[in-house]
């Protein structure tokens, strides 16, 4: 890469209560870039991005945003420019759409901000305008997904971290989540992605990074991946 890095990690270390779950890892992202972690399920992708958000402790190595370290408190990662969309729903079920949203906005207090922020969710993802007052408990899987990404973009952030956003939907689904995700590949946001599927983000990652047991071992553009028969039947099942 010859653009400057955004967000760089330099021999990343962490894990659970003993456990090391990654094993030096290093990457830069530069603006603009989605780039895509893929791997077997257990091997650390979640840790990664639950590690830059400052959830799971850094054992060692470093974490930088435009070369200045990140706080290791998660609402200092938030209120640096990091939006992370958790794997699965964790929403507020008991609050509506429009509700759920503002919480991504927590730490905007300018009103017209917000409202900008609002008026591009709802442009991206207009169903969630149509559902605006509708309790997210009542909402389909999809829906639900769609209102995790809306609220990490009501977050203002420049860097969004976007967890397995097909996880447990109907292909359709997919399929649509998926364009939103390149929509906002192409409106020039940086995006970190953890994706199972690498053929899910052939055509819209820049490059791709292949995790295994807490490490990487590949990395390069996706159409080079899908064509290598051998590191799709060893890590990703075929």
């Amino acid at each position: 890469m010859s653009a400057a890095p955004v967000l760089q990690l330099s021999d990343v270390r962490s894990g659970y209560e003993g456990i090391e779950v990654l094993r030096g890892i290093s990457l830069s992202i530069a603006a603009g870039e989605l780039v895509t972690v893929v791997g077997p399920n257990g091997h650390g992708k979640s840790t990664l991005l639950r590690t830059i958000s400052g959830l799971v402790p850094l054992r060692s190595g470093e974490i930088r945003l435009d070369g200045v370290p990140l706080d290791r408190h998660v609402h200092h990662t938030a209120a640096r420019g990091i939006a992370h969309v958790p794997q699965g729903d964790l929403l507020f079920p008991g609050m509506t759409v429009h509700e759920n949203l503002l919480m991504g906005a927590f730490l905007c207090t300018d009103r017209a901000e917000r409202n900008r922020r609002l008026d591009e969710v709802h442009s991206l993802l207009p169903k969630l305008a149509e559902r605006r007052n509708q309790f997210v408990s009542t909402l389909s899987g999809g829906e639900r997904r769609m209102v995790g990404v809306g609220r990490g973009l009501m977050m203002g952030a420049r860097i969004m971290m976007i967890d397995e956003p097909s996880l447990g939907l109907a292909p359709l689904v997919i399929e649509q989540i998926y364009e939103v995700i390149a929509a906002l590949g192409k409106s020039g946001r940086t995006i970190l992605l953890i994706e199972e599927n690498p053929a899910r983000v052939a055509d819209i990652a820049d490059r791709l990074f292949l995790l295994d047991n807490g490490a990487f071992i590949w990395s390069g553009p996706p159409a080079e991946l899908l064509a290598s028969d051998e590191l799709i039947s060893a890590y990703l099942g075929g």
